[in-house]
């Protein structure tokens, strides 16, 4: 698995990790989401990308189930808190409860899920503190748009954020005309979820002659070619979400080959990015 330097730290990050949102919770399709972290485990994908809100705690003790055994310095875990609990005594509690139900010492990287009600400040020095307990090594946040982002930054005293996870895919492809750029300046990486989306690029998937004819080229499925583009520019990475062994293989497949330039242009024409620079969440 291709890796990369999450900027501004010193932590070496696969292109392509695993996400948990809305992954199976119970019975035997849930042993095999379990079954298939630990394949994606196996072939680098070691950034797992959890949350709070998942399952109410859910898919963290998943998670939690998926790595045992796993020396703690290979995995690379996120997880996040909600806004209704970013407080600073909230965010401190909700980070010990996420330890506990994922049977670790500390994170690798700590988000505000989305913007919240608290003061920015308040849930930033919480994070902060955090960081200084040695509860998570780096902090971030998720959806946030660009003046949230320099809200956040200009909240910190004593860390950086490490990185901003946005929705994109070949659909909401917003990100690109001001987000991006931004926090390709100010070193904070874009880390990308749900990068299939949902709906009608399923459908878009499997009959667009463009991502077919291209993946055909290369020897590759759409999906990889999908996840390849998205993550063509060097401070993105993306979380693709895999409840089976064999789309985890298959998710990890797209990190080894380069699309070409007239590749691009092709997928770019095919999917082209909305004007206004908005910013999607699901």
């Amino acid at each position: 698995m291709q890796t990369r330097l999450l900027p501004g730290t010193k932590a070496l990050l696969p292109v392509i990790g695993q996400g948990t949102w809305d992954v199976p919770e119970h019975g035997a399709r849930g042993e095999e989401a379990v079954r298939a972290l630990r394949r994606g485990l196996e072939l680098g994908m070691t950034h797992i990308d959890t949350a709070e809100m998942y399952g109410s705690g859910r898919a963290e003790e998943i998670v939690a189930q998926a790595i045992a055994g796993v020396p703690r310095e290979q995995v690379f875990l996120t997880s996040k808190v909600l806004p209704s609990n970013a407080s600073f005594k909230g965010t401190i509690a909700a980070c010990e409860r996420s330890l506990k139900r994922l049977r670790v010492s500390y994170l690798d990287l700590y988000l505000l899920h989305w913007p919240s009600s608290f003061a920015i400040e308040e849930t930033m020095s919480a994070l902060e503190q955090l960081v200084a307990d040695g509860k998570t090594r780096f902090i971030g946040v998720s959806n946030f748009d660009v003046e949230d982002v320099k809200e956040a930054q200009a909240a910190l005293r004593r860390g950086r954020l490490a990185c901003n996870q946005v929705l994109y895919h070949l659909k909401e492809r917003g990100i690109e005309k001001r987000l991006l750029p931004f926090c390709k300046q100010e070193q904070i990486s874009i880390v990308a979820y749900t990068p299939f989306g949902r709906g009608t690029l399923a459908a878009d998937m499997r009959a667009g002659d463009v991502l077919h004819e291209i993946a055909a080229k290369h020897k590759k499925t759409a999906r990889q070619i999908v996840l390849r583009f998205l993550t063509r520019d060097p401070d993105v990475f993306t979380i693709p979400k895999a409840s089976t062994v064999k789309h985890v293989e298959e998710n990890s497949g797209a990190a080894d080959f380069e699309l070409t330039a007239g590749d691009i242009s092709q997928i770019d024409g095919a999917f082209p990015a909305r004007s206004d620079g908005r910013l999607a969440t699901l």
